[in-house]
C-alpha cells in the first residue's frame, strides 16, 4: 500500500519531457525547489523522437487556410503525411471541426502571433540552459532548408512565407545550383529551396533533454521515476498525487504530462479538446550521407536531419487513441520518401519510433492556472512545436507560479479559451 508523504517540495512537476525540464530550470532561476516525477527517465518519451528543429521562425500553424481541401487526398495516399485510424473517426470529428474553424484568416494572425511569442529567441534560451553542462555542442547552428521538386515552386506571396516574413524571419530563395552547394547530398530532382536562417537543431533531442535535466538535478531538483495514477484535491488547498510507489502531497503542481494531462484533469471536472496526434520517425544508421542543415521536403512534409546516431526522417502524423498499438508502417513509408530526397542514403540499417504529440485544435498549448484549483498549473498541448516552445513556456510558467506574469501575454494560452 502506498504511504503518504509530507509536503516537502515547493513545486511538483509532472512530466520529465523537454517542457517539464525547462519549467524546472526556470522555476529554479526564480528560487523555487522542484521535484519532477515521471514514469520514464527524462527525455525518453515524445521529446526523444522529434526532428530536432529549433527555429525562432516557427510561427506557421498546422491549421492553415484551405488545409481541409488537402486532407482527403492525404488520407487516400499511402505515402501521405496524415493518417486517421477509422475506428477513431467519430471521436475525431469535434476536434477536426474546431481545427478547421481555426484555419480562417480572421483567426490565423492571432494564432501565429501567439506562436511567435513562444518561439522567439529560443536558440539563445537553449544556449543559456546548456551553458556549463559541457554538452553545448548538442545544439548546432543551422538553417531550415525547404526543398521543392516537380511542379511545386516556392512563392514569396505564399502565406506560409509571409507569416514568417511578418515576424522578421531571414528568408532566402535559392535555385538548384545554390541548393546543391548548400546540401550536395540532395537529389537533382529538387530544383529550388527556401532557406530560413539564424536557427539551430538539436543533434540528439533526447540527450539534450537528459543533459538539461541533469543540470536541474545538480541545482537541487529531485526526480522520482514513478507512474502517476491519479490527482486528488482537498478542501485545504493541497493535492495528493497517487503514484505507483507512494502518495505525494503538494501545494503547487505543474502538469507537463502531454496527452496524459487530459486524463489527470478529467476527474477534477476539466474537459479539454486535446488530441493524441502520433508521430513516427525512421532512423538510418551508417547512412553514408550527411546533412549540414535540417531539410524539409515541401511536398512529402517530412523533415530530415543528421543526428548523433545517423540520419533521422520524421514528419508523419496519425490521429489515433492514446492506447492504440503503434502502426509502424507509418514509419516505413519514410524510407522511400527519404531515399528520394537523398539518393546516396544507405537504408539497410534502420530503427522505427513512435511518439504522441498532444495537440489542441488551435495548435497552441495551455500555459495557465487550472480554474477553481489553487496551486495547480498546466503547461501542455504543444502539438508539433514542443522543442521550440519549451524554453519560453518554462519562463512564462515560472513567472505565473511566482505571481509575476502579465495577463495580456498569457491570454492566448488560457485553458478556458475552448469554452
Amino acid at each position: 500500500m502506498a504511504s503518504d508523504r509530507k509536503v516537502a517540495d515547493d513545486v511538483v512537476i509532472v512530466g520529465a519531457g523537454i517542457i517539464g525540464v525547462c519549467c524546472a530550470l526556470s522555476l529554479q532561476e526564480l528560487g523555487h525547489k522542484v521535484h519532477i516525477i515521471d514514469k520514464n527517465q527524462p527525455g525518453e518519451a515524445t521529446s526523444y523522437g522529434n526532428a530536432g528543429v529549433i527555429s525562432p521562425w516557427s510561427c506557421v500553424p498546422q491549421c492553415m487556410p484551405g488545409i481541409w481541401k488537402q486532407v482527403p487526398k492525404w488520407l487516400l495516399d499511402p505515402l501521405g503525411p496524415v493518417r486517421l485510424q477509422w475506428r477513431n473517426f467519430l471521436p475525431a470529428i469535434p476536434w477536426s471541426l474546431q481545427f478547421f474553424a481555426n484555419s480562417r484568416l480572421s483567426k490565423l494572425k492571432s494564432i501565429s502571433d501567439a506562436m511567435d511569442v513562444l518561439m522567439k529567441d529560443n536558440v539563445n534560451a537553449y544556449k543559456n540552459h546548456l551553458d556549463g553542462t559541457g554538452q553545448e555542442n548538442l545544439l548546432r547552428d543551422s538553417w531550415y532548408v525547404n526543398v521543392f521538386r516537380g511542379r511545386s515552386r516556392p512563392d514569396i506571396k505564399d502565406l506560409t512565407w509571409q507569416l514568417r516574413i511578418d515576424h522578421d524571419a531571414p528568408i532566402e530563395f535559392v535555385n538548384a545550383q545554390q541548393l546543391r552547394q548548400i546540401e550536395p547530398a540532395i537529389s537533382d530532382e529538387y530544383h529550388s529551396a527556401v532557406i530560413l536562417k539564424d536557427q539551430a537543431r538539436a543533434f540528439a533531442p533526447g540527450k539534450l533533454c537528459k543533459v538539461l535535466a541533469g543540470k536541474a538535478f545538480r541545482q537541487g531538483a529531485k526526480f522520482s521515476q514513478i507512474e502517476l495514477k491519479a490527482l486528488q484535491s482537498d478542501s485545504k488547498g493541497s493535492y495528493t498525487l497517487m503514484t505507483s510507489a507512494e502518495n505525494i502531497k503538494a501545494r503547487q503542481i505543474v502538469l507537463c504530462g502531454g496527452i496524459w494531462s487530459k486524463q489527470l484533469l478529467k476527474p477534477l471536472g476539466v474537459k479539454l479538446p486535446l488530441m493524441a496526434e502520433r508521430g513516427y520517425h525512421l532512423e538510418f544508421f551508417n547512412p553514408g550521407v550527411e546533412l549540414q542543415h535540417s531539410v524539409q521536403d515541401n511536398e512529402a512534409k517530412i523533415v530530415v536531419s543528421s543526428m548523433e546516431t545517423g540520419i533521422r526522417s520524421a514528419g508523419t502524423s496519425e490521429l489515433a487513441a492514446v492506447n492504440s498499438p503503434p502502426n509502424y508502417s507509418r514509419a516505413e513509408i519514410l524510407k522511400p520518401l527519404t531515399k528520394r530526397l537523398l539518393p546516396g542514403l544507405n537504408t539497410n540499417e534502420t530503427q522505427q519510433w513512435m511518439g504522441i504529440r498532444p495537440s489542441f485544435p488551435d495548435n497552441l498549448p495551455v500555459i495557465d492556472r487550472i480554474p477553481g484549483h489553487k496551486g495547480l498549473f498546466g503547461a501542455f498541448g504543444h502539438s508539433h512545436y514542443g522543442l521550440g516552445m519549451a524554453p519560453k513556456t518554462g519562463q512564462l510558467l515560472a513567472d505565473m507560479v511566482s505571481g509575476q506574469s502579465t495577463q495580456e501575454i498569457m491570454n492566448p494560452y488560457r485553458i478556458d479559451r475552448f469554452h
